[in-house]
């Protein structure tokens, strides 16, 4: 080959490789422009919040979640393995507070067989959808409270902060509640503007710190009471003893997240850790607690409860034995009944994993009790506890709850990934977060609407639940409708397990028959 061919062909090459660095160039500008368009476009949607705060990157989670559902075959399956919640239920809580389908394919990946799982029982004859009811209505303090309190809501929002939530998150919620028609409790940490931004009917909680109801020496101020109760949508106080995530241990906020604003709610200094104390220093005892009790009603004139997680269950039956003294009228008219599964808040991980009692063991134990004591009709049932789901919702109403309350499953709603970054102030989807430019991603408009898509589904399907067991509304359904899964993975009657409490006169004539 001569010379002149070499050339030519180095020539060629030459232009060759030329052609591929322009279009290489061309491509790597295109590349960036799409770049460039995916940010912009990221980050001024606001459905995502993760798309919102971490443009482009944020594609990838949802990519990831759904190239999932083709590989499960090649690796791990988890959709009901991870914790504190598993894939499927968080996935069901997206849907309903997307308002988008909720029905599955190819049959359920709940293996059926795993002790403690509930099963309900279909009837033969089932509810038609003309002769289904909305759910009734309950009244919490009728006779007792100069401003009782009604409604027909069966699943609410259970108390978390302002200061655990971010300005964005509590303004959301209630907007959602107030179009769903549900109640939002406050939590340990006051009454803000966020709270009333919505108009949605608020349940105030006292915790052992008394944060917005308190004296310059941290005593229950009776003029920030009156304060408080003088607002039309403050329709109950909850006196807090205990909580899920740290029973015998009172609430904390890092000094990260006590903002000037949240810091003038609570009545405390601003950027300084706010720590709760681990009970009331009014009381000791049950006696003590229901004076607490009357005087918040009488000074506020509205419905007046507790929380609690239970464990030791020998000061119920004091409590109950106080009640009869001094007179029904004396009683709480609601008690709250939290499960020992953790929160989203700070907590020591020896009393988020091993304290108090959960749901499934306290509540049957306090409804039957107050059955018992014939307080039932008296004091209303509320319980928490991980129920984010129809089936646990309806488990609770048919188990004797009256209401159900539920924080992480509207946290879902407003977008938490469960990151596990709630005390950190790092909340990737701005729920937990007082950092402006995670705050930015959540927008308050668009996550009314999925707050509120998903109250309405949760009671749609615990409707449809209680629809198939053959009777028109949820808080129709009893113990006799569930069966549960034993030890050998067979279901068992749920009665015979929990059997239905009764009053001491009757108990006291079934023995004299015998």
């Amino acid at each position: 080959m001569d010379l002149q061919a070499v050339a030519a062909i180095y020539a060629f090459a030459v232009k060759v490789l030329q052609i591929f660095a322009m279009l290489f160039a061309f491509g790597l500008v295109v590349l960036v422009l799409y770049v460039v368009y995916l940010y912009l476009s990221d980050i001024r949607q606001t459905k995502q919040a993760i798309r919102r705060n971490f443009p482009v990157l944020g594609r990838f989670r949802y990519q990831f979640e759904h190239l999932g559902e083709f590989f499960r075959q090649y690796f791990f399956a988890l959709d009901r393995e991870e914790m504190p919640f598993n894939r499927a239920q968080r996935s069901w809580v997206y849907r309903a507070a997307k308002n988008v389908d909720s029905t599955l394919a190819f049959g359920s990946t709940r293996p059926l067989n795993q002790p403690g799982d509930v099963v309900f029982l279909n009837h033969p004859f089932p509810t038609l959808a003309k002769d289904a009811v909305p759910p009734k209505e309950v009244t919490l303090g009728d006779g007792v409270a100069r401003k009782p309190y009604t409604t027909r809501s069966i699943f609410n929002i259970s108390g978390m902060s302002f200061g655990a939530l971010s300005v964005p998150a509590v303004t959301a919620l209630s907007k959602g509640a107030a179009k769903a028609g549900i109640w939002l409790n406050t939590g340990e940490g006051g009454l803000s503007s966020h709270h009333l931004a919505g108009g949605c009917d608020i349940v105030f909680q006292i915790g052992t710190a008394k944060y917005g109801v308190r004296d310059m020496e941290g005593r229950l101020s009776d003029e920030k009471l009156r304060e408080v109760a003088e607002h039309e949508q403050v329709k109950m106080f909850e006196l807090k003893l205990s909580q899920g995530a740290k029973p015998g241990k009172g609430g904390i906020l890092p000094g990260v997240k006590v903002t000037p604003e949240i810091a003038r709610v609570r009545g405390i200094p601003v950027g300084e850790d706010s720590i709760s104390p681990n009970g009331h220093p009014e009381f000791h005892d049950v006696d003590g607690l229901l004076d607490m009790i009357n005087h918040i009603r009488e000074v506020t004139g509205k419905p007046t409860g507790f929380k609690c997680v239970i464990g030791n269950s020998d000061w119920l039956h004091e409590l109950c034995e106080a009640i009869l003294r001094r007179g029904a009228a004396n009683a709480p008219d609601f008690i709250t009944i939290d499960s020992a599964d953790g929160g989203s808040g700070a907590a020591p991980q020896s009393l988020m994993d091993y304290m108090g009692l959960p749901l499934n063991r306290s509540l049957p134990l306090v409804v039957d009790l107050m059955t018992e004591y014939g307080l039932r009709d008296r004091i209303r049932i509320i319980c928490a506890g991980k129920l984010l789901t129809p089936s646990m919702v309806a488990w609770a109403l048919a188990m004797g709850a009256d209401f159900v309350n539920c924080a992480r499953g509207f946290m879902f709603a407003l977008g938490c990934i469960q990151a596990m970054q709630c005390n950190k102030n790092t909340c990737p989807t701005g729920v937990t977060t007082h950092n402006p430019d995670l705050q930015q991603g959540l927008d308050p408009m668009d996550k009314a609407e999925r707050v509120y898509h998903y109250a309405c589904n949760m009671e749609y399907e615990v409707g449809t639940i209680a629809h198939s067991c053959g009777v028109p509304e949820p808080r129709r359904l009893r113990r006799a409708h569930v069966e549960v899964i034993n030890e050998r993975g067979v279901p068992v009657p749920l009665t015979s397990l929990a059997p239905e409490g009764k009053p001491k006169a009757v108990i006291a004539s079934d023995r004299d028959q015998i």
